[in-house]
């Protein structure tokens, strides 16, 4: 697991939080966006548990974590805060009972076998758990995610399974410093995600764009925006 970094200054953090809302406010102003329409998630991933509780005191009750132990010891150490969990991360095999029992959200199932897995090991006494597919828009080898042309057939059998609620689509494109060239990935996600819709699946989630491309994935229809260091600061 990675070190766990020092706690940032209460007013450091209230003002990089400022900012990460103003910028989703006026990108969903600049681009014709439903004022608020668009959720903050913050990434918490190798940040101390003080760090979450700053946060939940300005009202956030749901955080990004990508290293599974490190977020069941914050789980532990939370939960008399009933926060909600989205795991962000790739999804390993021998991962999946504890992911499908402690978090409310997956965004990074790419394949059937790890989702009937989550479905088979969701407790009964938990309401389905709320998933969300990664796509690899950008075709990289190195990154995880099922391609376009596998998409359809992986979210027809993903919507089928019982302890599951697929919500929607999430994706990590390649790097790019273009705005134009930064909407035209997304753009490529929110087709497939408005294809999905016109077959007949009820998903309600665009979990794409982070700190440095979060206002061409708003343009392009993001409904959750996943921000680390541009409130926590850059990860040493």
């Amino acid at each position: 697991m990675p070190e766990i970094r020092s706690v940032i200054t209460h007013q450091l953090l209230k003002q990089r939080l400022a900012h990460v809302e103003r910028r989703i406010r006026e990108a969903e102003t600049r681009f014709g966006r439903s004022p608020g329409c668009v959720q903050l998630l913050p990434v918490s991933k190798t940040r101390p548990v003080a760090d979450i509780v700053q946060l939940a005191s300005a009202g956030y009750r749901a955080f990004g974590e990508s290293y599974l132990q490190e977020a069941l010891d914050k789980q532990q150490a939370l939960t008399g805060l009933s926060l909600a969990w989205h795991f962000i991360g790739p999804i390993q095999s021998n991962k999946t009972r504890p992911i499908a029992r402690y978090f409310d959200w997956v965004h990074s199932v790419d394949r059937e076998k790890i989702a009937r897995r989550l479905s088979a090991q969701r407790p009964r006494d938990l309401l389905p758990l709320n998933v969300c597919l990664q796509v690899n828009i950008s075709g990289e080898a190195a990154k995880s995610g099922t391609g376009l042309d596998a998409l359809p057939l992986l979210a027809a059998g993903v919507n089928a399974l019982p302890g599951l609620r697929l919500r929607g689509l999430m994706a990590i494109p390649a790097w790019e410093d273009d705005f134009e060239r930064q909407r035209a990935a997304f753009h490529c996600l929110r087709e497939a995600f408005d294809q999905l819709n016109a077959d007949g699946l009820a998903l309600d989630t665009l979990s794409m764009g982070m700190s440095g491309d979060l206002e061409a994935a708003i343009a392009e229809g993001a409904t959750l925006v996943r921000v680390g260091s541009d409130i926590f600061g850059a990860r040493k």
